[in-house]
């Protein structure tokens, strides 16, 4: 008797991490559909954040941007990870010119919790909250799950929440072997302060897919949906057939888009667009053709990492950062950097 209660108190517990919900309707009229015109997308050839001298803590690779505009808006904070050939860390970088210029660089974080190990507090999604409040959501340990780090003064000094917040998933369970690669979003016209994080989840088979979860205490306790994942893997052949990740998201026209990360067999990486009505139910963009891949020699094997900004000068275009490198790899020592480009609809 006691075993049978023991259970039912685990599945109880259980449960309360999951939930069925979506996102509210995104603001705007009826957007483009698969069938329609693909976006018009200019890529800046050069990179805007490149590697530094060798020794340094971002020597080898510069990548996972994610940008955020600071309260008062004439100035915008990047929150990067870097990699000096053993320990990614997180760094920040400042721009003034609309995020073509970085300058001020420097580490934030790094790997010194007992659950993170020595390899890695990266890899995250930052966002502006309430009176300026920073909050970023970041990728650590082995197996991988996520953390939360906040700075109350535009990103000089951060202080990490402790545990994760994030945990893996239950044994056989499309995340059981890590969660990761993360992207808050606030959703508009969201009562009750909600958020809602897209994230990568990896089973055992090594699958690696995209999931969804949202939180109502502002982004330290998430529940899960329950019919996790959201998007599988592409068909044989496709660019993303190897798996997912590092998906960035906006609402425009009246849906939800998504930016993610595709890679080949062959460890290729390029990007692929989908939208969605509710953020749940998910149409690839032309199947799954990719909508971005590197064309520049710094480029050439790897195109990922996007991150995504509306430009309030300019309606209609959204700012596109992104990493790349000229090594297919699905980690690191790719030659990394970041790059620019901006997204319209004709």
């Amino acid at each position: 008797m006691r075993s049978l209660a023991f259970f039912l108190l685990l599945l109880s517990t259980s449960c309360q991490r999951y939930a069925d919900f979506t996102l509210p309707p995104a603001p705007g009229g009826g957007g483009p559909t698969g069938a329609s015109p693909p976006p018009r997308i200019q890529v800046r050839p050069a990179p805007v954040m490149d590697r530094t001298a060798p020794g340094t803590w971002e020597s080898t690779d510069v990548l996972n941007p994610s940008v955020v505009a600071l309260p008062g808006g004439q100035k915008l904070l990047n929150v990067y990870s870097a990699y000096d050939g053993k320990t990614w860390h997180t760094g920040v970088a400042e721009s003034t010119d609309g995020g073509l210029t970085w300058t001020n660089r420097r580490r934030v974080l790094s790997p010194d919790l007992p659950w993170e190990g020595r390899y890695i507090a990266a890899n995250g999604t930052a966002l502006v909250r309430g009176g300026g409040e920073l909050l970023y959501w970041y990728q650590a340990g082995s197996p991988p799950r996520l953390g939360l780090a906040r700075s109350s003064d535009n990103g000089a000094t951060w202080r990490k929440h402790g545990d994760p917040v994030v945990p893996t998933g239950p044994r056989g369970s499309w995340d059981e072997r890590g969660v990761a690669d993360p992207y808050v979003i606030e959703a508009p016209g969201e009562s009750g302060g909600a958020l809602y994080m897209y994230f990568l989840g990896q089973n055992r088979a090594r699958q690696q897919r995209l999931g969804l979860a949202r939180s109502t205490d502002g982004g330290l306790t998430w529940t899960k949906l329950r019919s996790n994942p959201i998007l599988e893997i592409g068909p044989e052949g496709a660019f993303d057939e190897n798996g997912l990740g590092e998906p960035a998201i906006w609402a425009a026209r009246g849906r939800w888009w998504m930016l993610y990360t595709g890679r080949d067999r062959t460890e290729r990486r390029r990007l692929g667009l989908a939208s969605s009505p509710d953020g749940v139910h998910w149409e690839r963009w032309r199947d799954s053709v990719a909508i971005l891949s590197g064309e520049a020699p710094w480029n050439s094997a790897v195109l990922c990492d996007p991150t995504v900004l509306p430009d309030s000068a300019r309606p209609g275009i959204l700012r596109l950062w992104f990493g790349g490198g000229d090594v297919p790899h699905p980690a690191e020592n790719i030659h990394g950097a970041i790059g620019y480009a901006e997204l319209a609809w004709n």
